[in-house]
């Protein structure tokens, strides 16, 4: 009963934090057990001294060991009587009614259980890791913080730092969470595309199939053709869906890892297996997602005009014994208006073509009239679906699009293209840009061919350019909402542009 006030502590080795086992001490008086100095001492050998490793006090030789049989008997007296193994078992784990009986207890706090203390102590200096560097994000023990290399840092303990970190991954879990969802109303989309885009091509084919029913046997390679067209453009749209779908159920698969890798660490309650699961360097809540909105744009869009354009084309020898006015309206009867020409630009006989003129004409002064070198078509669109065709010159510079009837004639906002009441095309030699209140935007490949397409549906409020080359190449479509009757426009400079007939 001598030593009833004798702690565990005091009886504990600070090498292995035991009770000592045949206990010795050094010159500078403080104590250790047998086997545990021997091996700190031996991997101090040849170092050239050796220290004591809790008060770091120096030996130019290796120290004697004296054995302390007082502290021997004291730690042998108050040692339990159980097995090594056993109490090692008491440390991983509690039975059901011991779980019970410690949970109803307030003072006792439950962590998951482990078999291996060697985690919970200081590599440095063998002591139990207490605090949590913020500075570089380690976990200390007592002696780190107020004599080793993290001394002066900023420290809190690590129940503060767990409690900080469990509460940002939290946090984080909505936002993961959000984007998840986000990635899979994408995919929704996008395959809400994919089908619209199929509905499209399928209308397309029946369509064009009802119509070669007529003339199968002049045009069967046509059509072919055209349902080929077709199929390689539904297949390019179907692959950038698939490849855009394919980019976003990896980034869904990513998410749901992330997720599930925060869950479980908001899970624990040890506090320091939440610090030690995941540094700065692997953190989830560091880990960058790509952003998300605004997936579907890089989908490529389904002409289904274009494959119509292709067919009017083709059939512009024989427009008058076949009826496509499911399609649009082919407008061989648009002709210009003489009294919109400005003086700069000749007009033909038929009405068809505009020319730059080399010298001034007299045309009478109206109010119609532009005073620059454009011109309007007396053919008015208000309605319906509309296509025509132009052959310009190979120089010079040729505008053509649309235009209001109100756009200005003589101010500053008369140019095509350079106003809101107006959208064109303009060729400069073999150069391709599209125009609109002033906005150019230039095409990327060259013209390869003088002759152009123009499709216009006024309801959908769309405006489409087509090159007629083989194969037709889209240029580029305009979308708006069209409020006023619409004319076929042009400008010229050393150049000229023609209305092309089907017949």
């Amino acid at each position: 009963m001598a030593f009833a006030n004798v702690s565990e502590e005091e009886l504990s080795c600070s090498i292995c934090l035991n009770v000592y086992q045949d206990p010795v001490m050094l010159q500078c008086a403080h104590n250790f057990c047998s086997g545990c100095i021997g091996d700190v001492l031996d991997a101090q050998e040849g170092s050239g001294y050796y220290s004591c490793p809790q008060c770091r006090m120096e030996f130019a030789e290796r120290p004697a060991l004296h054995r302390n049989i007082t502290l021997k008997n004291i730690a042998e007296s108050l040692q339990p009587n159980i097995p090594e193994q056993e109490i090692r078992g008491i440390l991983s784990s509690l039975c059901e009614g011991h779980v019970k009986v410690h949970n109803k207890a307030a003072e006792h706090v439950l962590i998951e259980p482990t078999t291996c203390l060697e985690n919970r102590k200081c590599s440095a200096h063998k002591k139990i890791l207490e605090y949590y560097c913020n500075e570089d994000s380690v976990c200390i023990c007592v002696s780190c913080r107020l004599d080793g290399e993290h001394k002066g840092h900023l420290v809190e303990s690590i129940n503060d730092a767990s409690v900080k970190k469990r509460q940002k991954l939290k946090n984080n879990l909505d936002g993961l969470s959000s984007q998840k969802a986000q990635a899979k109303s994408h995919i929704q989309l996008l395959l809400d595309h994919e089908n619209t885009m199929k509905e499209e091509a399928t209308f397309v084919r029946q369509t064009i199939a009802t119509l070669f029913i007529e003339i199968r046997g002049k045009l069967d390679a046509l059509e072919q053709k055209i349902l080929h067209e077709t199929y390689l453009q539904e297949g390019l749209v179907s692959s950038s869906v698939s490849d855009l779908i394919k980019h976003l159920e990896t980034e869904v698969d990513k998410f749901s890892k992330t997720i599930m890798k925060v869950e479980k660490l908001c899970s624990m309650t040890d506090p320091l297996n939440v610090l030690q699961e995941h540094g700065e360097d692997n953190d989830p809540i560091a880990e960058e997602h790509q952003e998300l909105d605004g997936a579907a744009t890089g989908v490529k869009p389904f002409h289904q005009e274009e494959t119509f354009i292709t067919l009017l084309h083709g059939l512009s020898h024989i427009m008058s014994e076949v009826s496509i006015d499911m399609f649009a309206q082919t407008d061989t009867d648009i002709v210009l208006d003489r009294d919109t020409a400005g003086n700069t630009v000749t007009i033909s006989e038929d009405l068809k073509t505009v020319s730059y003129a080399k010298q001034l004409n007299n045309y009478p002064e109206n109010a119609a009239r532009f005073i620059n070198n454009q011109v309007l078509s007396k053919t008015v669109f208000s309605s319906g679906r509309h296509y025509w065709e132009v052959e310009t010159g190979k120089t010079g510079i040729c505008r053509m699009g649309v235009a209001y009837s109100s756009i200005d004639r003589r101010g500053d906002q008369r140019t095509i293209g350079k106003n809101r009441k107006s959208w064109c095309l303009r060729c400069s030699g073999n150069l391709l840009s599209v125009l609109h209140n002033n906005e150019e935007i230039s095409v990327a490949a060259p013209a390869c061919t003088p002759s152009f397409g123009v499709y216009l549906d006024y309801e959908a409020g769309r405006l489409s350019f087509y090159e007629l080359c083989d194969p037709i190449r889209h240029i580029h479509t305009f979308t708006t909402t069209f409020t006023e009757p619409l004319h076929a426009a042009f400008l010229i400079y050393r150049s000229f542009a023609r209305i092309k007939d089907f017949k």
